[in-house]
């Protein structure tokens, strides 16, 4: 699952209000602090080998020296010499902000083969269980999958229960980009699904895609599956607070911050995932035009001005989304703040006619899927207001219709 999903959960929200100074006295004795990385991952000893590399003679750059440095250093190199750090360093370049976006899919492709036959050797493995050799099995044929030509995986980490980014579309002609940020129970096993496939993040990014190209044909577009960051695991402590959404939002900036060219860029925020865009909001980066929420719990921000940001902010909720139901408060850390959808949030209101529930907002066919298309690809003329009136377009003028105002 991408998102909230289980409306009979909804209980666990309201018993997460009631019992909020219960667990932020747990969160002070470490309950539920945030689980780190284990520093014997793949993608840490591949980023560690970088730094103690060299090439020519010459150290490899740091990789904390910024996008623009690292950048720099690319454009200097040869194709061989190129081609050689992919090899060597995967992982490290296929995650490296900065590194050349057609470098990026190259070595992800090359990280995720070297996963596939890591993951086939576990699947014959005795030392494991059963459910062990089965979970293996379904990782390898989630890293071929990704691993197939033409496809465009912007970032790869195998750690855990995974991330992973995909891009449509070129993303270095790209007019407009847009990014979409999924919610909880997100990883790389839930990243595409072939039922629900809307619902999933490939799925959501592959219909977005179609549908902007269809609002726009002129404009060339680039739509970027986002599921880069922790999510939390379904209903429960990590979902009602913004723990994950924290890190979620230093990772989703960093991304933004290193998109090549100055194209606009449009977030589309579903569920858990409008929080991450809510936090993130705070220090995005200018090309950020647009922040466009749906079955948003909240932005942990009690009004749009309070999210610190230039970018028109968009809210959307089908008339069956559960997660309307959900006390939209904070208390003590718990809660997400006030309902994006409310009138003294100040954002602009969507129609999510034909929606499919608090899952399917990217369904094709919804008037939902046609406003994020045309707000990605910049025709805000054409968006349609909820309440069938004009109010979400209030103040858009011709300027505006080509991007930020």
């Amino acid at each position: 699952m991408t998102s909230f999903d289980t409306s009979p959960q909804l209980g666990v929200w309201r018993s997460l209000a009631t019992l909020a100074v219960v667990f932020v006295m747990l969160a002070t004795t470490g309950w539920t602090a945030v689980r780190q990385q284990r520093d014997t991952s793949a993608l840490h000893t591949s980023r560690t080998a970088w730094e103690h590399g060299r090439l020519a003679g010459h150290a490899l750059p740091d990789l904390d020296s910024g996008p623009a440095r690292l950048a720099r250093f690319f454009a200097s190199l040869t194709a061989a010499q190129r081609t050689a750090l992919t090899r060597e360093y995967a992982l490290a370049v296929g995650n490296m902000n900065g590194a050349p976006t057609r470098l990026r899919y190259r070595a992800n492709r090359l990280a995720l083969l070297r996963q596939v036959a890591i993951e086939r050797t576990r699947t014959h493995d005795s030392r494991l269980s059963p459910a062990g050799q089965q979970l293996a099995e379904r990782r390898m044929h989630r890293y071929e999958a990704l691993s197939a030509p033409g496809r465009q995986i912007l970032a790869f980490d195998p750690e855990g229960s995974g991330r992973a980014a995909e891009v449509f579309g070129g993303l270095d002609q790209a007019d407009r980009i847009s990014i979409v940020v999924p919610g909880v129970d997100t990883d790389l096993l839930t990243f595409q699904r072939t039922n629900r496939r809307y619902s999933a993040p490939v799925g959501m990014a592959q219909a977005l895609y179609a549908a902007e190209r269809e609002a726009s044909p002129s404009t060339r577009t680039a739509v970027i599956a986002w599921a880069d960051y922790t999510s939390p695991d379904g209903l429960g402590i990590d979902s009602a607070t913004a723990m994950r959404a924290v890190n979620g939002a230093v990772r989703l900036n960093a991304l933004v911050g290193a998109l090549p060219g100055s194209a606009p860029v449009a977030m589309f925020c579903h569920s858990y995932g409008s929080v991450v865009c809510g936090v993130a909001a705070r220090t995005m980066p200018e090309r950020v035009a647009d922040i466009a929420v749906a079955g948003s719990p909240g932005m942990r921000a009690e009004n749009a001005a309070e999210l610190g940001t230039d970018a028109r902010v968009w809210a959307m909720r089908d008339a069956d989304d559960w997660i309307q139901d959900v006390p939209h408060l904070e208390v003590g850390g718990l809660g997400h703040g006030e309902d994006p959808m409310a009138r003294e949030f100040g954002a602009r209101v969507l129609s999510a006619r034909e929606a499919k529930g608090h899952g399917g907002y990217f369904e094709p066919g919804t008037d939902s899927l046609r406003n994020f298309a045309e707000i990605g690809a910049g025709a805000y003329d054409a968006v349609e207001c909820a309440h069938d009136d004009d109010a979400c377009t209030v103040g858009l003028s011709d300027t505006t219709k080509a991007g930020r105002a």
